[in-house]
């Protein structure tokens, strides 16, 4: 079975907005890599929003959408950040934050009420976005002789992999990368040549 190798995020920041009985709620979706950006993008909207009730969010990071972490932030459980998570799934999209914001008009929504303006919200400004399609890449460098210089070059030529570094001194290196799916069959060629180092470098 071939390895998924492709993902899909979105290309910018972007908002979304919901208004019920007064209330509103904004929507601020971030693409971010890491837990520690979402952090620093969730404390950017606090401050922002400083005189808002509430904060709530979910981010998924990951190839497989296999980090994730939802907060209802004082909102009734289930009604706010489980429905922001659940759009992010609906999108099919990773790394991918959204903050929903919200300012209390006076007059309580109720469970359903809150469960669709959260909903909404995320929902808007996913679509007021742009999906991009992103390939997962296996970066390698290889280390070699200058014998082996040909044989080094062929392989990368036959499959049209890009360079991105390479120090030709006394001895060479030089750093490629290839698509997931196509990592095991490059490891195994550069594998049969003699005097050729390959060392893995990072998924990305």
């Amino acid at each position: 079975m071939q390895e998924k190798d492709t993902y899909k995020t979105i290309k910018r920041r972007s908002e979304g907005l919901y208004k019920d009985k007064g209330s509103k709620f904004i929507a601020l979706a971030c693409p971010v890599s890491n837990e520690e950006e979402a952090r620093e993008r969730l404390a950017e909207a606090k401050n922002t929003y400083h005189d808002a009730r509430h904060h709530c969010y979910a981010w998924v990071l990951g190839y497989q959408q296999e980090n994730w972490r939802i907060n209802d932030d004082g909102e009734p459980s289930g009604t706010a950040g489980k429905q922001i998570y659940g759009q992010i799934l609906s999108a099919g999209v990773t790394n991918i934050l959204i903050i929903v914001v919200r300012y209390f008009g006076g007059t309580k929504l109720g469970v359903r009420g809150l469960i669709n303006a959260y909903k909404g919200a995320a929902r808007e400004a996913i679509d007021n976005n742009r999906i991009l399609k992103k390939t997962i890449r296996n970066y390698y460098r290889l280390s070699f002789g200058y014998p082996s210089m040909n044989d080094v070059m062929r392989i990368l030529k036959e499959h049209n992999l890009p360079q991105h570094d390479h120090d030709f001194q006394l001895s060479c290196t030089l750093d490629f990368s290839v698509r997931l799916s196509k990592a095991n069959n490059i490891e195994a060629q550069f594998g049969k040549l003699r005097d050729v180092t390959m060392e893995f470098l990072y998924t990305a």
